[in-house]
């Protein structure tokens, strides 16, 4: 699969994008359910990728990868094909985003910009325990690379722990994005929405039994994630509940909210203007997240062309 010379990014689409897919794709338990049975381990990639037009990386939450992987999975998807990648619990969990320039030069000389333009949104997940601090929060965004040039001269200070296994060129200058998921409550404060807006990061909007449920709109694109309703990465999506996040998104991708937007700051809205959306189910548990992406997806007309 050949690679395609840049083109406009994202944000200056003029028509806003919707992508739906899935948190990770290896799970034994889709075997011969969602997958085909049969179907080699190595191909489940790309039997994924033409069912849905994008899905999360989880591997890089709980371990560095290596460039190698990065560029089998470009070449195992379509060439319209995008990837949100988590970022390393060690910077989020274990460093609680203190002293992390060094993780955060690793993180990105491991692969990511192997990925050109298939590179999406950066997902950054804080842990339940983590509360809202204004300080090191401004600290830890303002590190972030906010362009693939400015991502591969971060990932040229990679520590020796990288040695002779970084990718620290990229070969285009396109944005990155980053979305910040919060797990308490600390976090419904308009504070934290001005926070996020000064540094047009996207707020994730989670959808889960134990966390927040918080629903500002801080950035150009809006970033949803679907943990199970009722069930905690078990739990699947009635009909009425695909309906509604249906109706939620085509209003957040048009430029408006909907009515009963959760927000933390109310008295403060976002800008009105058309939105890129990604959304992404992580009820794995009892393979419920692929048949309701594609379910959610029919809805919106969100399917690839492939599927």
């Amino acid at each position: 699969m050949r690679r395609r010379a840049c083109g406009p990014s994202i944000a200056e689409r003029a028509a806003p994008r919707i992508r739906i897919g899935i948190s990770g794709w290896i799970y034994p338990s889709w075997r011969g359910v969602f997958y085909p049975r049969g179907l080699p381990h190595r191909c489940e990639l790309g039997y994924a990728s033409r069912c849905f037009d994008s899905v999360e990386i989880n591997g890089t939450f709980y371990a560095l990868q290596r460039p190698e992987s990065f560029r089998r999975w470009y070449e195992e998807t379509p060439d319209s094909f995008v990837f949100a990648v988590k970022g390393s619990r060690f910077i989020t969990h274990m460093k609680k985003l203190n002293a992390v320039e060094a993780p955060l030069a690793n993180f990105f000389a491991q692969g990511l910009l192997a990925l050109g333009e298939k590179l999406g949104p950066v997902l950054w997940q804080l842990a339940p325990q983590f509360r809202f601090d204004e300080a090191r929060l401004d600290r830890f965004l303002g590190l972030l690379p906010r362009d693939s040039e400015a991502a591969a001269a971060l990932a040229r200070r990679h520590d020796r722990r990288l040695a002779g296994r970084a990718w620290t060129t990229a070969d285009a200058k396109r944005p990155i994005r980053h979305a910040l998921e919060v797990r308490n409550e600390s976090f419904r404060t308009p504070r934290f929405v001005r926070l996020l807006r000064r540094h047009g990061v996207a707020l994730v909007f989670s959808d889960a039994v134990a966390w927040p449920s918080i629903e500002d709109v801080t950035a150009d694109f809006v970033y949803l994630r679907l943990h199970g309703s009722t069930e905690l990465y078990a739990s699947g999506y009635s009909d009425a509940e695909l309906d509604a996040w249906a109706d939620r998104l085509r209003r957040w991708t048009a430029g408006a909210e909907p009515v009963n937007a959760r927000r933390a700051a109310p008295d403060e809205p976002p800008p009105v203007r058309p939105r890129d959306a990604y959304v992404y189910f992580d009820n794995d548990a009892k393979v419920r997240a692929p048949f309701d992406a594609m379910n959610l997806a029919r809805r919106l007309a969100a399917l690839p062309a492939e599927a």
